[in-house]
C-alpha cells in the first residue's frame, strides 16, 4: 500500500527516494550537506547519487566556491512525476472528490477522516470515509448500495490502500457529533470533506 507520509520513498526506495524528496520539496538551492541531513543519508551516499541524477537531467549544479549546490529540474518531465509523488495526497482527494459526485442518489455528506485525514497515512493505513446517507434514501436502495460499491471499488483502485466506510444516515449525525467520545470528535475536527454539506 502507499506510505502517503513518504510517498516519494514508497515508490523509489533506498537513498535515492530520500534525495529526490528533499529536492521536491523545496525550490531552493541546497548544498550536499544539506541534502544528506534533511535526507537522512549519509553525504557520501549523495555524493554518488547526484553525478547520476545530474546525468539525467532530473538535478542542476550551481557552483558558489568553496560549495556546489544542487536543486531539482521542475521544468524535466521525470522531475514533476517525482512532484506529482510528493503531492499524491492532495491529488487523492481530489480525484476522491470526482468518484464521489457519481454517488447517486447524492450523499448528504462524505468525508475522509482518521490518518489520511491528519496527513499520517502510512503503508499500513487504510482511508477511512464516513458516509452520510440522506434520511430519504433507505440503506437497501438498489441504486444507491450499487452506486457506493463502485465508487468505494474506484477508491480502492485509485488510492492503493484499502478504504474502511463508516454509513450512517443524517437523522443519526447530528446526536454522533454531540458525543465526547471519538472518533466523532476528531472526525468533526479533521475530517476532509469530498462532497456535501460539513458536518458542522
Amino acid at each position: 500500500m502507499v506510505d502517503f507520509v513518504r510517498p516519494v520513498q514508497s515508490f523509489i526506495p533506498g537513498a535515492q527516494g530520500r534525495v529526490l524528496d528533499v529536492l521536491a520539496r523545496t525550490s531552493a538551492e541546497l548544498n550536499l550537506g544539506t541534502v544528506a541531513r534533511l535526507a537522512g543519508v549519509s553525504p557520501a551516499q549523495v555524493s554518488r547519487l547526484l553525478p547520476h541524477l545530474l546525468e539525467l537531467g532530473v538535478v542542476e549544479r550551481h557552483e558558489v566556491p568553496p560549495s556546489s549546490l544542487y536543486r531539482l529540474v521542475r521544468e524535466n518531465l521525470l522531475a514533476q512525476a517525482v512532484v506529482d509523488l510528493v503531492n499524491v495526497r492532495d491529488r487523492t482527494v481530489e480525484r476522491l472528490r470526482v468518484l464521489a459526485g457519481a454517488i447517486r442518489p447524492a450523499p448528504a455528506s462524505m468525508v475522509i477522516f482518521g490518518s489520511f485525514a491528519r496527513g499520517e497515512a502510512d503503508a499500513e493505513s487504510n482511508i477511512d470515509v464516513l458516509v452520510v446517507r440522506r434520511a430519504d434514501v433507505a440503506g437497501d436502495n438498489a441504486r444507491w448500495t450499487r452506486s457506493l460499491g463502485e465508487c468505494l471499488v474506484d477508491a480502492r483502485r485509485l488510492a492503493g490502500n484499502g478504504i474502511e466506510v463508516t454509513q450512517l444516515t443524517s437523522a443519526e449525525l447530528p446526536a454522533k457529533l454531540r458525543s465526547r467520545k471519538s472518533p466523532w470528535r476528531d472526525i468533526a475536527r479533521d475530517g476532509i470533506l469530498l462532497i456535501g454539506s460539513p458536518l458542522m
